[in-house]
């Protein structure tokens, strides 16, 4: 082994956003020595797992995800559990767009195919169920369930380093990770920080958000197509003596829209008289040059809450924006896989979560724990997420 390196590790999570963080957790979980290193301060706020709320849904036109999410359901109460406080508040949640959408379709397909229980709503059906707090166009449809959800994010990042904590792992932030090699003579992995650092593992799982394609094509000469986009969050104001109708524990469901544009929000919860209604999109960015402005197209927005709200909410203008990022792959696909290579099996990559990771994390920790410790996930459709699939469909 490289004489250097002091301590050894069973695994070692590079990255300590949600999915590393998650990871973390299940590995010490399951008795693994356990080392998370974080390149910035733990819960900072330049990558993608900060902020004040993520929307729950198991409502996907790709049938893995579904599964994906019901899994994830259950396991974030597991954490809670263990923690003894809550991260993800329980809501229904809302599909809606024209009634010849693709999507809703496929959403409604989807369900059938796993007996995932819904419910479609017409105009009218609709307009009684959200009577003076909702509307959508004649022509448009509705697909209404009862697994959707508000989770925190910053506090659910830091239960599962919590979690992991007390279970025996080992938290380091500060961290930049520079080098991941082979050690030849011992076997396992040998990670090495900017600071000097080196430390010892048999497996190694790479959960580095925007920075991944930086740190995969420098240890491994790998290009993998996951592009760093940043990405925009609004928050308007609900009109005075309309608060309740669309805050959470009112009834009001987490949603997205179909249709010319892609919208999804949530009740309101983190800012009092305010409620989350955003843009799924974002500009192509570089980690570590963004610009941190808001750029967003929000004419398009304006006349969505316009058509949606009944004039309940002040489509104006947004009270408060915030910044994030997404990690997108060209297909919206995940990646969770080995490296492979001369890295074989040692090193796990989980990125490109695409903008529809953060419900995942607790299945997704544990699907990188089982790849790390035991070689496969069962009941996990992972050729989804193949790192092979850019090879073989280079579009």
């Amino acid at each position: 082994m490289d004489s250097s390196c002091r301590i050894e590790f069973d695994v070692i999570v590079i990255g300590g956003g949600v999915m590393g963080s998650s990871a973390a957790y299940q590995t010490a979980k399951r008795g693994q020595k356990t080392l998370l290193l974080e390149q910035f301060d733990f819960l900072h706020h330049r990558g993608s797992s900060h902020g004040e709320s993520r929307g729950m849904r198991a409502t996907y036109k790709k049938d893995y995800y579904t599964k994906m999410a019901v899994e994830s359901s259950k396991l974030w109460r597991e954490a809670e559990s263990e923690a003894g406080y809550s991260v993800y508040t329980d809501t229904d949640h809302l599909d809606m767009g024209p009634g010849g959408s693709a999507s809703l379709k496929a959403v409604i397909a989807n369900c059938d195919k796993n007996s995932f229980p819904y419910q479609i709503l017409d105009h009218g059906q609709f307009a009684d169920k959200f009577s003076g707090k909702l509307s959508i166009p004649e022509d448009w449809i509705a697909v209404y369930t009862e697994l959707g959800g508000v989770i925190k994010p910053t506090k659910a990042v830091s239960m599962f380093q919590a979690l992991a904590f007390q279970k025996g792992a080992v938290l380091r932030d500060n961290m930049e990770v520079k080098e991941i090699r082979r050690d030849e003579v011992k076997g396992g992995i040998v990670v090495c920080t900017t600071r000097g650092d080196k430390f010892w593992c048999r497996k190694c799982v790479v959960t580095a958000g925007a920075w991944t394609r930086k740190l995969v094509r420098s240890i491994a000469g790998l290009e993998l197509p996951i592009q760093p986009v940043h990405a925009t969050v609004c928050y308007w104001k609900i009109k005075e003596g309309h608060e309740e109708k669309y805050a959470i524990g009112g009834n009001f469901p987490t949603f997205i829209g179909y249709g010319d544009v892609a919208v999804y929000g949530t009740p309101s919860l983190e800012f009092p008289g305010l409620i989350k209604i955003t843009l799924h999109e974002g500009c192509q960015c570089d980690p570590d040059r963004r610009q941190w402005r808001p750029e967003l197209d929000l004419d398009s927005l304006k006349e969505w809450i316009k058509g949606r709200f009944l004039g309940l909410v002040d489509g104006c203008a947004p009270v408060s924006m915030q910044t994030c990022m997404y990690s997108m792959t060209p297909d919206e696909d995940y990646v969770i896989d080995f490296l492979g290579g001369e890295f074989r099996e040692d090193v796990v990559i989980g990125g490109g979560f695409s903008g529809h990771g953060f419900k995942m994390a607790p299945a997704v920790g544990k699907i990188l724990a089982d790849l790390a410790l035991v070689g496969h996930a069962d009941g996990v459709e992972l050729e989804h997420f193949r790192i092979g699939r850019f090879e073989e469909n280079p579009k």
